[in-house]
Protein backbone atom coordinates (compact mmCIF):
# COMPACT_ATOMS: atom_id res chain seq x y z
CA UNK A 1 0.00 0.00 0.00
CA UNK A 2 1.41 3.29 -0.68
CA UNK A 3 0.54 7.05 0.42
CA UNK A 4 0.30 9.47 -1.34
CA UNK A 5 -1.99 13.73 -2.02
CA UNK A 6 -4.38 14.07 -5.10
CA UNK A 7 -6.03 17.56 -4.90
CA UNK A 8 -5.21 17.87 -1.20
CA UNK A 9 -6.72 14.45 0.17
CA UNK A 10 -5.06 11.66 1.30
CA UNK A 11 -4.76 8.79 -1.37
CA UNK A 12 -3.78 4.83 -0.50
CA UNK A 13 -3.48 2.57 -3.77
CA UNK A 14 -2.54 -0.82 -3.71
CA UNK A 15 1.01 0.11 -5.23
CA UNK A 16 2.73 2.20 -7.95
CA UNK A 17 0.59 2.79 -10.60
CA UNK A 18 1.09 4.82 -13.76
CA UNK A 19 -0.69 8.18 -13.91
CA UNK A 20 -2.47 7.39 -16.94
CA UNK A 21 -3.81 3.90 -15.57
CA UNK A 22 -4.76 5.94 -12.83
CA UNK A 23 -6.85 8.74 -14.83
CA UNK A 24 -8.38 6.09 -16.95
CA UNK A 25 -9.48 4.08 -13.82
CA UNK A 26 -11.35 7.30 -12.30
CA UNK A 27 -12.91 7.98 -15.79
CA UNK A 28 -10.59 11.39 -16.24
CA UNK A 29 -9.89 12.21 -19.63
CA UNK A 30 -6.98 13.34 -20.38
CA UNK A 31 -6.58 15.58 -23.03
CA UNK A 32 -9.72 18.31 -20.79
CA UNK A 33 -6.94 18.60 -17.86
CA UNK A 34 -3.78 19.94 -16.11
CA UNK A 35 -1.73 17.79 -13.83
CA UNK A 36 0.84 19.30 -11.30
CA UNK A 37 3.22 16.31 -10.16
CA UNK A 38 5.58 17.21 -6.99
CA UNK A 39 4.95 20.68 -7.75
CA UNK A 40 5.99 20.70 -11.91
CA UNK A 41 3.22 21.20 -14.15
CA UNK A 42 3.14 18.38 -16.79
CA UNK A 43 3.13 18.54 -20.13
CA UNK A 44 0.53 16.26 -21.36
CA UNK A 45 3.08 13.90 -23.66
CA UNK A 46 5.03 13.29 -20.27
CA UNK A 47 1.45 11.50 -18.63
CA UNK A 48 2.62 8.09 -19.98
CA UNK A 49 6.10 8.46 -18.05
CA UNK A 50 5.14 9.20 -14.64
CA UNK A 51 4.47 6.43 -12.25
CA UNK A 52 2.45 7.52 -9.02
CA UNK A 53 4.36 6.66 -5.89
CA UNK A 54 4.98 6.48 -2.56
CA UNK A 55 4.85 10.42 -0.95
CA UNK A 56 4.02 12.03 -4.55
CA UNK A 57 1.70 15.39 -4.61
CA UNK A 58 -0.69 15.20 -7.47
CA UNK A 59 -3.41 17.82 -8.79
CA UNK A 60 -5.75 17.20 -11.10
CA UNK A 61 -7.45 20.46 -12.59
CA UNK A 62 -10.19 20.19 -15.15
CA UNK A 63 -10.60 22.56 -17.97
CA UNK A 64 -13.25 24.27 -17.85
CA UNK A 65 -14.75 26.63 -20.91
CA UNK A 66 -16.53 30.22 -21.13
CA UNK A 67 -15.64 33.57 -21.67
CA UNK A 68 -17.69 36.94 -21.18
CA UNK A 69 -20.70 37.91 -22.17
Amino acid sequence: MIRLTINGKQRELEAPMPLLAFLEQHRINPQVIAVEYNGEILKRERFGDITLREGDRVEIVHMVGGGAA
